[in-house]
């Protein structure tokens, strides 16, 4: 249960700082981080992390998959982690 729980710690701090990295290069016109690298930081249990950093950076809120999608997987991982 520590290592699972670590490792959410882990992948969330990530996932936050993606979002906010990806919100910066946007701005600033740059190579962007691929939507399918979001998505796989969120599944692999980053979502809450991602979900946070969408509403901090104000990006990719009127994406209606990232608006509906983080919250549903953060659902998932949180009864995934009271189960476990």
């Amino acid at each position: 249960m520590y290592l699972l729980a670590g490792w959410l710690v882990i992948i969330n701090f990530i996932g936050f700082i993606v979002m906010g990295i990806d919100k910066r290069k946007a701005r600033l016109r740059h190579y962007r981080i691929p939507e399918s690298r979001i998505w796989t930081i969120a599944l692999i249990g980053g979502a809450l992390g991602a979900w946070a950093g969408m509403n901090v950076f104000r990006h990719k809120t009127k994406h209606i998959q990232f608006a509906f999608g983080l919250p549903l997987i953060t659902l998932v991982w949180a009864a995934v982690f009271l189960w476990g």
